[in-house]
């Protein structure tokens, strides 16, 4: 009984999200309509202004869409566009150039970059398709459930009796259709989702575009921190070691000027000279592990942990496998994000005990997630602190991210991802055919297109065939009266025909861009050379 709840919950929360979803549709219908208005009156050249808006409008309703799928249908949607243009720049003569074309304020400029912006995206068309289309019948499908029950209902009670069957068998048929429809209603809010990530998920080129310009923006993160460590490097250098390298030659010129004429005097000199060399040594040797520590180049990343985890005051247990081996580079920025959550965990978190696991994939090339855990006092933000942020800089130049929950009071759980594989010489070299394009419009058109026979032309017509309509206005409309119930089923299989060809071209488009696209750590190798 107890676990019956949960799923009870589970249908009572679908069918209210599938009704909330079909009143949301009614709108969706205005929304189409003023859209296309708007498009027909921006042909002619008085009305060209309404473009833009009814764009907009079109891109706010399907981010609408893509939340509700997030967060009623479990379906995360993905934001196709392309990255927005930068705005104009002046040049050194303070005008600002669109083309051929000089302005001298850039409203102009920005106001035709963001036209191409909008207009030059594929993502922006099949939007303005998914929703023309979507009024043909879409909201239909999460209320499928909810019409199911109440005309499973109607049946059952008898306020509808059906001439071709008996009163009982009518009774239960219109329990089991209402059965049905509990039974449904999650599955159909959920097939709802994937059928909205199918029509308005991004493109390849809008993926392509997002990730070069990550792999750009990490590059550039990844250079000025490189260039940072060389100046520190330098100044540690300059300041420390070279100055008393500096102090150890004076010391020995001037014992070798005191050999012949004090040689206490100089023994004392030469001693100092060699407390000198030992402190510069150990100074040299603290840089260098700041750079590469010794014990991860020699061992691994599991025994430099294991050492970090002996050196550190606090306790720490570190959980692994001992053969865990990646990427000398990741293994590298993985033990300096952890030397650093330990570092805070005990500066500012006065924590007394921390946990470290490492987790690989079950592939090998999957992903390394890295779990540290303390029992500080939490409140730790990235946005407080330069050093969880360079964590995350760190990690985003291989793909990696950074993951905390921090909450006052403690304790504190960041989660390192970063994906790793084998040596590139040990990979094999990237496929970039990916799904044929046919297969592509191919999917988008059946999921464009079911709705309309499925639902108007079939599931409607034969619930109002039912319900003792005398005659289906469509089927009068083509002229073949009489040919109601086999044209209705054909559009209830042509419906589910679409429906099921589109998610099966959509698992094998999704199932060759895994196994063909290649990673994004290769196109930042290839980017590099």
């Amino acid at each position: 009984m107890v676990s019956a709840v949960p799923r009870v919950r589970r249908t009572a929360v679908a069918l209210a999200r599938g009704l909330g979803l079909g009143a949301i549709g009614v709108v969706h219908v205005l929304v189409a309509v003023v859209v296309v208005v708007c498009l027909l009156l921006s042909a002619t050249a008085v009305f060209a202004v309404l473009l833009l808006p009814a764009l907009r409008l079109v891109r706010r309703w399907t981010g609408l869409a893509r939340r509700l799928a997030r967060d009623w249908s479990g379906v995360e949607i993905a934001v196709p566009y392309l990255p927005e243009p930068p705005p104009a720049t002046p040049q050194p003569d303070g005008w600002y150039r669109d083309g051929r074309s000089l302005y001298r304020t850039p409203r102009m400029p920005n106001f035709n970059r963001r036209m191409n912006w909008v207009l030059k995206d594929p993502a922006t068309w099949r939007d303005l398709a998914w929703v023309v289309t979507y009024a043909f019948g879409g909201p239909l499908l999460p209320l499928a459930p909810a019409l199911m029950i109440g005309y499973g209902g109607v049946l059952a009670f008898g306020l509808v009796s059906l001439p071709w069957l008996a009163a009982p068998v009518g009774a239960v048929a219109g329990v089991a259709l209402a059965a049905a429809g509990l039974y449904a209603a999650p599955w159909t809010l959920r097939l709802h989702g994937l059928w909205l990530r199918g029509l308005l998920g991004p493109t390849e080129k809008a993926l392509l575009a997002r990730r070069m310009r990550s792999i750009a923006e990490s590059r550039t993160e990844t250079a000025d921190s490189q260039a940072a460590q060389l100046r520190r490097i330098e100044r540690d250098l300059h300041d420390g070691a070279q100055a008393r390298l500096v102090a150890v030659g004076m010391t020995l010129g001037a014992a070798e000027q005191l050999l012949t004429t004090d040689p206490a005097a100089a023994e004392a000199l030469i001693a100092k000279a060699r407390e000198a060399s030992a402190a510069t040594l150990a100074e040299l040797r603290r840089l260098v592990r700041g750079i590469q520590p010794p014990v991860l180049a020699e061992r691994g990343l599991v025994a430099a942990l294991d050492a970090l985890a002996i050196d550190s005051p606090m306790e720490v247990t570190l959980r692994a496998d001992t053969s865990i081996r990646c990427q000398p580079s990741a293994e590298s920025a993985i033990y300096f994000a952890v030397s650093e959550l330990l570092t805070n965990a005990v500066r500012h978190g006065g924590a007394a005990h921390a946990t470290v696991e490492l987790r690989l994939g079950g592939e090998p090339d999957g992903t390394l997630t890295v779990v540290v855990t303390d029992d500080g006092r939490g409140g730790a933000d990235p946005e407080r602190g330069s050093g969880l942020r360079g964590i995350g800089r760190r990690l985003a130049s291989f793909d990696g991210s950074l993951t905390l929950d921090s909450p006052e009071g403690g304790p504190t759980v960041a989660t390192l991802r970063i994906p790793v594989g084998p040596p590139v010489a040990h990979r094999d070299p990237p496929r970039r055919a990916g799904p044929p394009a046919w297969r592509r419009w191919a999917a988008g058109v059946c999921f464009a297109s079911f709705a309309l026979p499925l639902f108007p032309l079939g599931v409607v017509s034969i619930a109002f065939a039912l319900a003792g309509v005398p005659e289906i206005v469509w089927v009068r409309w083509l002229g073949m009266t009489g040919m109601e119930w086999p044209l209705m089923i054909a559009m209830v299989l042509l419906g589910t025909a679409l429906l099921t060809m589109g998610i099966v071209l959509s698992v094998q488009n999704v199932r060759e861009a895994r196994g063909s696209t290649a990673s994004p750590s290769t196109l930042k190798a290839e980017v590099a050379e």
